[in-house]
């Protein structure tokens, strides 16, 4: 449940808290789902359990990247339309600024980071998932029932390792759910109050497609890079689903092909994007930054970036008004659970198996999960000091 009368209920504090993820927030969207639950739930408790998991659900049917409009929500949810601006800035500035400067040559990605820091925050990561996946198995799959179809989701993703399979994974389990709980009224959902109105919510969804089809046009009538630039991140942040790594084919085939940017600078591009914290749709500001300087970059992360904005806030009023029927309140316990499936999914591929290689790195993210479940440590210090010790043992 959020408490309206707590300080933190400003744009400027909102700014501050995801600052602090966007510093932090190391190892993909799956890991900062539970960066999200450690402070949104469990530590500064502005949502509750119930609520978090479904916002997580509405933003995994929307296409571009759940993690960032997850928490768009969450400042959407704290202070209006700032907060939701205040969310994506915080959040988004660290790692976009690197991306840029990164492109501009003033840094390099083999010198961002000392040797074995990169591999720590990804151990780090481990730790981080493992905890939100616990915490949310516990509330939300408490009987065996929904732990079923917590086990089915996982090992549906695993072995059909496909975006659309996801899709599916909550659509299956919806219908599940819709047929076979009766979920209790009194404990189902906490109010998240949004205060968007339908018609500004129906404008956003208008616009959303309608840029869709109006950009390639004017693209394709007007002589203009930076237009071309704004139609194909557009359109890259608007029709991709299942997170940041699935938009690379499509700007692939956008930047390189054209002659934008060559193919060996878009690999190293991403190299630099896996080193940074926050989402991975900054690579956008890479790209950007490399076609035409801070500007471009600034274009580039924008234009990608804005889909979800309109998506987030065009949902959310229908969103709130179905949560609300005992139907789809059904259906959500069903949904709930697949989502924990997803991430206990996600927890082993790719962020266990491209973190933990060696003994030593599995002894590590256990003494992080172990810092995390019974010493209480905050995530942003567990994550630092495990970026810290794994570069320390790199040296030897």
């Amino acid at each position: 449940m959020i408490d309206s009368t707590e300080p933190d209920s400003s744009p400027w504090s909102v700014f501050r808290v995801f600052l602090r993820l966007g510093l932090t927030s190391f190892g993909g969207p799956v890991a900062h789902l539970g960066y999200f639950h450690e402070e949104f739930v469990t530590r500064r408790r502005w949502l509750s359990a119930q609520g978090y998991a479904d916002l997580v659900a509405l933003c995994q049917f929307l296409p571009g990247p759940a993690s960032s409009q997850v928490g768009m929500a969450v400042g959407l949810s704290r202070c209006g339309y700032a907060g939701a601006l205040a969310a994506w800035l915080g959040f988004t500035l660290p790692s976009a600024l690197a991306l840029i400067l990164f492109a501009l040559g003033i840094a390099r990605h083999g010198e961002v980071l000392p040797a074995g820091t990169l591999q720590g925050l990804k151990i780090a990561a481990v730790a981080v998932v493992a905890q939100a996946v616990w915490d949310m198995a516990r509330k939300l799959c408490p009987d065996g029932l929904r732990a079923m179809l917590m086990v089915a989701a996982t090992c549906t993703v695993l072995l059909i390792p496909y975006a659309w399979s996801q899709l599916v994974v909550i659509a299956v389990a919806g219908v599940i759910g819709l047929l076979l709980f009766k979920p209790d009224a009194a404990n189902d959902h906490d109010d998240i109050p949004f205060s968007i109105g339908r018609p500004v919510a129906l404008a956003c969804l208008v616009a959303f497609f309608a840029l869709l089809i109006i950009l390639p046009l004017l693209s394709s009538l007007v002589a203009s890079q930076s237009l071309d630039m704004v139609d194909a991140f557009y359109r890259a942040g608007a029709l991709v689903f299942g997170g940041g790594h699935v938009v690379l084919p499509l700007l692939q085939a956008e930047v390189v092909p054209t002659g934008w940017v060559s193919d060996d600078a878009f690999l190293a591009g991403y190299g630099g994007a896996q080193a940074v914290p926050g989402p991975l749709f900054t690579f956008a500001a890479f790209l950007g930054a490399s076609i035409n300087g801070w500007s471009g970059g600034l274009l580039g992360l924008l234009a990608i970036f804005a889909p979800s904005f309109l998506l987030v806030v065009g949902a959310l009023p229908y969103w709130q008004q179905l949560r609300q029927s005992p139907r789809a309140r059904a259906a959500l316990t069903g949904i709930n659970a697949a989502v924990v499936g997803l991430l206990l999914a996600a927890l082993y591929d790719p962020v266990f198996t491209s973190a933990i290689r060696e003994p030593a790195d599995f002894a590590l993210a256990v003494v992080a999960l172990v810092a995390l479940l019974l010493w209480k440590l905050p995530a942003w210090l567990v994550v630092l000091a495990c970026g810290a010790i794994a570069s320390l043992l790199a040296r030897f």
